[in-house]
């Protein structure tokens, strides 16, 4: 039976994503602060990919798996996707308090692996609960709020960086193995917003308690035997790949190359700076958290504007647009030394983090059927984390020995496979959703 769902007010679906905000923070710090830690514990330039291994590694455990696990989950006081997020917030606090305090590099490693565990636990229930929440025609909106929030998130974490640097960080000079404490206050500011703004959202926004039908799966479900209970996610996981719609995996086609780019972008941009405009380590992480202030506040102003535009002209057409454009400015960002100037580009970069943040999520959402969309929204993320794991295990070895160790070379290839990436979105054509559900 299809539930008929009441179309939410603005103000509504702005309360239910201000979680989003916490999330993104603290995957801000990790765009721009993680790499800069590890550097300052004495980690090599090209062992950076393979350092950041937790994000694709617990992606593509946690989110599928807990997507399932909220598909048959419900309680009357907590709801469907709610503990899910509330518990990766909790642990994903306790990470940030204690990160910059990392005597040594293993340290570091080990903690970003349990930040990661507990920003995906936070991160894929968020995905399906907007898709839980709204009617189709709100979709779009609620994604591209999601996509604001995200913006927001990242724009306040680069914003404090280079606030606490300015204030704090003086003249003074590297010490190596040691951690300057200025990078202390984002990580604490970020370790509060997490489990603040989840609570807000819990506290705002109820969820919709599932149909007659789907309360007896969940029932059933729970009455298994503990070894059918604990396999029920990976089942779930494997028949939902099998049925997958094909729209999706042409999103898993785009998402290869467009992820892939991206991770290579946020690992190189300290060495490029240090490269291209010869700062210090701190002096380049200072830049580059210039860099992500300033997409992300473009990201914050175009993210809703997005809305309008897709409705018109179709998220096929505006999501491979904006790819085309992220190429253009990673294309020009390797020969531009003036630290002001070399912002210009980010323009084009925040129109595009804008789309990648949103329009894909709506798309994907109008095709899967309702009782799978966590463990959907699950496989989307696997989409995400898989060339991301590609990317730490492959491009070390591409960076030392194709490359040349030289970042300016990295940038270059990841405004290649964006540009990729952008002609493999031009075939996503978006399939009504009966079709899917009849597979």
């Amino acid at each position: 039976m299809k539930i008929t769902k009441p179309s939410l007010s603005f103000w509504q679906i702005f309360n239910m994503n201000v979680g989003f905000l916490g999330i993104q923070y603290s995957f801000g710090l990790q765009q721009t602060a993680i790499n800069p830690i590890f550097l300052y514990l004495g980690a090599p330039e090209d062992m950076l990919p393979i350092l950041n291994i937790a994000g694709p590694v617990t992606g593509l455990i946690v989110q599928p798996i807990i997507g399932a696990m909220s598909d048959k989950t419900w309680s009357a006081r907590w709801g469907r996707r709610k503990p899910y997020f509330l518990i990766g917030a909790i642990l994903g606090s306790l990470c940030l308090f204690a990160f910059p305090t990392s005597p040594v590099l293993w340290f570091a490693v080990g903690l970003l692996w349990i930040l990661d565990v507990g920003n995906n636990m936070a991160m894929e229930p968020y995905r399906a609960f907007v898709g839980d929440k709204l009617p189709e025609k709100q979709l779009s909106l609620g994604y591209q709020m999601q996509s604001l929030f995200v913006g927001a998130g990242i724009l306040l974490a680069n914003g404090s960086i280079v606030l606490f640097q300015y204030l704090f960080g003086g003249e003074s000079v590297e010490v190596a193995g040691t951690i300057p404490t200025w990078l202390y206050y984002s990580f604490y500011i970020g370790a509060i917003l997490s489990i603040t703004t989840i609570l807000y959202s819990v506290l705002k926004t109820p969820e919709i308690p599932p149909s007659s039908m789907e309360l007896e799966e969940i029932n059933a479900a729970k009455s298994k035997p503990l070894m059918e209970r604990i396999m029920f996610p990976f089942k779930e996981i494997a028949e939902s790949i099998k049925r997958m719609p094909k729209f999706m995996w042409r999103v898993g086609a785009v998402y290869l190359f467009q992820w892939y780019a991206l991770f290579i972008y946020w690992q190189y941009t300290t060495p490029l700076f240090k490269l291209t405009m010869g700062y210090t380590t701190g002096e380049a992480a200072s830049q580059s958290a210039q860099m992500s202030l300033t997409y992300n506040v473009v990201t914050m102003l175009v993210a809703l504007a997005l809305v309008p535009l897709t409705l018109k002209f179709g998220g096929k057409k505006v999501y491979a647009l904006s790819l085309f454009g992220t190429a253009v400015s990673l294309f020009s960002i390797p020969f531009i030394t003036d630290p002001i100037m070399v912002l210009v580009p980010m323009v084009l970069f925040g129109i595009g983090w804008a789309a990648m943040m949103g329009i894909p999520y709506t798309m994907v959402s109008k095709v899967v059927p309702q009782d799978r969309r966590g463990v959907y929204m699950g496989i989307l993320n696997m989409m995400i984390v898989i060339p991301m794991g590609i990317e730490t295990l492959t491009f070390g070895p591409i960076y030392k020995y194709v490359l040349g160790n030289n970042a300016i070379n990295a940038m270059l290839f990841a405004g290649a496979f964006f540009a990729i990436s952008g002609m493999l979105a031009l075939r996503l054509n978006v399939r009504s959703k009966a079709k899917v559900i009849d597979l």
